[in-house]
């Protein structure tokens, strides 16, 4: 199976849908021996900033001179970006080559594209014997298909409500599903979170006996992106600077290096010199991204009420009051849940559907823009929104692309290659 055979193969597995618990990844487990075979390890649940938080950790342990895994999803561009080892991607004949070790054992058993991926890149952190792995949730935690590890620290991330139809319709619910990632005698890290999540999440700590690293209790930062200062108990970082935009990118990295403290604390050797260049070198393309660095276009995967605030807050601190919006939703999203809080910065809508999966139906978007008494067009792609909203933007207008990640790898794609042009000369203002 060559690599484009491979794809085929997984992508051909969405047919199962989503299916979550952990049987068909307990039966792969029994067919495969290296799965069977515990490695070093950290997991990574949560609601918004996971990714975030997982890629910060793992550019800490490679920067410590560790041989680091990264397991995070869903990918931009291309489906390799889901499985690094050392920030690189896996080789594409590689990926072949274990997912077709996967086809093999999976006969009978109906595995699910994230439940075969899980396995390629279990087996591909195996096969290179990485010193650790920074594994991200799929979908919840408890009977997301990356629960069959064993890990040595767990890490929560910010809770908020999202997928209620799989997880649960409150906060609480939800909660529950993502402590399930809690191993007996495991520390856990956690960020910060609504005071009904915070109250379950302890609980099955407590239930597990696994000691707890909790924002605002145990951890703290204070300070900004180019002079940040965090506290993890009698640890203390001088100094930081993060590139992340976004004042949620500090709660992300400050839970990062509480991450890493406890794992030093394990013996693990992450030097001080290693937690200052993350923050200098990690790059998560898609999160409050300007465009080739020109402010006149800024992309940002966001996808929740809980994400989209954070753009919101964003835009305000950027002190940017007119932007016009490209806006698509994937699943089931309701626009007027969703997208509100940026009813004020929105000079016009223009809605568009996300070729990936299911996409929310652009009359739903309309219909809500309309009732905000928002100027609001819908298109028949991704693109023509793009190039209407670019059309439409006047000088010091700003372009601002969200509502799915699905949205931001097209468009972003269509920019990489040029189907898509802006013109970086007139973004040259503050």
């Amino acid at each position: 199976m060559d690599f484009q055979a491979s794809l085929d193969y997984l992508y051909g597995l969405q047919r199962f849908g989503v299916k979550l618990g952990l049987e068909n990844m307990q039966a792969l487990k029994s067919r495969l021996p290296l799965l069977q075979e515990p490695f070093p390890c950290v997991h990574v649940a949560g609601t918004n900033g996971k990714g975030s938080v997982s890629v910060l950790l793992a550019e800490m342990l490679k920067h410590s001179g560790l041989r680091v895994g990264l397991y995070t999803s869903p990918h931009l561009h291309c489906f390799t970006e889901r499985i690094r080892i050392d920030g690189e991607p896996i080789d594409h004949n590689e990926l072949a080559s274990i997912a077709e070790t996967i086809r093999q054992v999976a006969v009978k058993i109906p595995v699910t594209f994230f439940e075969a991926t899980t396995a390629i890149a279990l087996l591909a952190f195996k096969k290179h014997q990485v010193d650790i792995a920074v594994i991200e949730t799929g979908l919840g935690g408890r009977l997301d298909a990356t629960n069959i590890i064993e890990p040595q620290l767990c890490l929560i991330t910010p809770i908020s409500l999202d997928h209620s139809e799989h997880l649960g319709g409150t906060l609480a619910e939800i909660g529950g599903e993502k402590a399930g990632i809690i191993k007996s005698g495991v520390p856990i890290v956690v960020g910060k979170q609504e005071p009904e999540v915070a109250e379950v999440i302890l609980a099955a700590a407590d239930n597990q006996g696994a000691a707890v690293c909790l924002a605002a209790r145990d951890y703290n930062w204070q300070g900004d992106h180019g002079a940040l200062s965090v506290t993890v108990g009698d640890s203390h970082f001088d100094g930081l600077t993060c590139t992340l935009a976004g004042a949620h990118q500090l709660d992300n990295f400050a839970q990062a290096v509480a991450a890493a403290t406890q794992l030093r604390e394990q013996g693990v050797a992450i030097t001080d010199a290693a937690i200052r260049k993350a923050g200098r070198t990690v790059t998560w393309p898609g999160r409050l991204e300007w465009w080739r660095g020109a402010r006149q276009v800024l992309l940002d995967v966001s996808h929740n009420q809980a994400g989209i605030t954070c753009l919101a807050n964003y835009l305000e601190e950027q002190k940017i009051s007119r932007v016009h919006l490209v806006v698509g939703l994937s699943g089931e999203r309701d626009p007027l849940e969703t997208l509100m809080p940026l009813v004020k910065f929105a000079a016009a809508i223009y809605a568009v559907p996300v070729s990936c999966g299911l996409s929310v139906p652009t009359t739903r978007i309309v219909e809500w823009a309309e009732q905000q008494r928002l100027p609001v067009s819908g298109h028949v792609t991704a693109g023509e929104g793009f190039a209407a909203a670019l059309k439409g933007a006047r000088h010091k207008d700003l372009v601002v692309v969200c509502g799915s990640l699905y949205l931001v790898a097209e468009l972003r794609q269509k920019l990489e290659e040029g189907e898509l042009s802006v013109d970086l000369e007139t973004a040259d203002f503050p």
